[in-house]
């Protein structure tokens, strides 16, 4: 039996192999009529093959690939614990929602506590800050590497500061060295949202090692993918305990789904009011969620982490290369700038338009569209002005000059490895075409 279907199956990858060769050969990128994407799936017949293996053991919540794949990307960037989740944005509510918990006692987040955080940036890195009842305190980011000012952290701590919320930008560290020295002077917490950023380096250590906890997104415009789905890292293993619970409806129980009484005390123990020996898997010590990974999901990423490396080289690849096509136009445009001590995987490549420039954002956004080159603003501009926020209770440390800036100034396009070298040369020329026609 077991034979057969290693036939059966060898015979479904076979085809699965043959398949993806006619799809692939059967496309030839066409320069102004085919879309060069700011970011999107890079994939071969492995992810393919990896996906269906999944489905035929039928696994369809999280299993063996998700522990694998938990296992083997804690490894890589050097992590002690890893969870999986549904998305990215469900893996930064995981991290707030962690240190509300009642298992931190004193230092655990409560109720009209401050955050600190910027104001420029994509907004499930605010929400949970807001949906855990806490208050966003907003500091002004550097140009150029679009950063918060790590700086004017100090300046806005008050007596109700607990915790610091920042995402590394675009791929772009943020001064993780000066955001820790701060967090450890007046012991806050430091979450690193590593969204955009799987595989930069801070000081040759991997971003997304560095906060107390730190998160992941494998949506598929980020450095690899699995569809949605997300990852919630941490060396505390209180802190993984707590996620755990939270991300599992908030139980107690630590038990893998298919598995019981894994604490060989399952009705042998008390918890609040509920009757002593309670089944311990229907014990719940937090108001949480369900948030997880499915097995499938987890397939494909174990794929794409063994191309890790490889799409990282291509990212700074194609980084450089626009950077050094455009250098010749900074009179009028800002380009990106790594962190100091930094080795950036970009996620995409930012442009600021300089005020003095003879022509606006939409004017080169526009003419980039029209040529079929996908741009993106820097996410949602200043958080504070989009309509979700209107009523939202925060504060702002100083003034956010550089944010309102990138507002109204600043777009990006795109440096994944679907941007092969014509593709490449093709937005070079198209910018090129654009900007020759103002002098210097």
């Amino acid at each position: 039996m077991i034979k057969k279907e290693k036939q059966i199956k060898s015979e479904i990858f076979s085809r699965i192999k043959e398949l993806y060769k006619i799809r692939k050969g059967s496309f030839k990128f066409i320069k102004g009529k085919d879309a060069v994407l700011y970011a999107g799936r890079t994939y071969n017949e492995k992810e393919l093959i990896n996906l269906v293996d999944a489905s035929l053991d039928f696994w369809l919540t999280a299993g063996k690939n998700a522990r694998e794949f938990e296992r083997r990307l804690a490894k890589f960037l050097g992590v002690k614990h890893c969870l999986l989740v549904n998305s990215g944005s469900s893996a930064n509510l995981l991290a707030v929602s962690a240190l509300t918990s009642p298992l931190l006692k004193g230092r655990r987040l409560r109720r009209g506590d401050e955050v600190i955080t910027t104001a420029c940036g994509f907004p499930t890195t605010l929400n949970p800050i807001i949906q855990n009842n806490l208050v966003p305190v907003f500091v002004d980011i550097d140009l150029g590497t679009y950063n918060i000012q790590a700086d004017k952290i100090e300046k806005a701590i008050s007596k109700k500061t607990k915790a610091i919320f920042i995402a590394n930008t675009l791929g772009n560290p943020a001064d993780l060295d000066k955001i820790l020295l701060i967090a450890k002077k007046y012991k806050l917490w430091f979450i690193e949202d590593n969204c955009d950023s799987l595989g930069s380096k801070y000081r040759k250590k991997y971003t997304g090692t560095f906060g107390d906890i730190s998160t992941c997104s494998f949506y598929p415009a980020h450095h690899i993918t699995t569809g949605e789905g997300g990852a919630v890292l941490t060396n505390d293993p209180l802190l993984r305990r707590i996620v755990l619970s939270f991300r599992d409806w908030g139980r107690d129980c630590w038990c893998e789904p298919g598995y019981d009484n894994t604490c060989k005390k399952r009705f042998n123990q008390k918890f609040g009011d509920l009757p002593h020996g309670y089944d311990h898997k229907y014990v719940y010590s937090h108001i949480g969620y369900n948030l997880k990974i499915t097995d499938l999901q987890a397939a494909v990423g174990l794929a794409q982490l063994e191309k890790l490396p490889g799409f990282i080289k291509a990212r700074k690849r194609n980084f450089a290369s626009l950077r050094q096509s455009l250098e010749k136009y900074q009179k009028y445009l800002l380009l990106p700038e790594p962190t100091k001590n930094s080795d950036p995987s970009w996620f995409g490549f930012p442009i600021l338009v300089k005020k003095q420039a003879p022509f606006r954002r939409i004017d080169i956004v526009s003419y980039l569209e029209k040529n079929k080159i996908a741009t993106r603003l820097l996410f949602g501009g200043n958080l504070i002005k989009q309509p979700a926020y209107k009523k939202a209770k925060y504060r702002v440390s100083g003034k956010l000059t550089n944010t309102d800036s990138v507002m109204d100034n600043l777009f990006w396009v795109g440096v994944y490895p679907g941007i092969d070298k014509t593709k490449l040369k093709y937005i070079e020329k198209i910018f090129n075409v654009f900007l020759m026609n103002f002098k210097q």
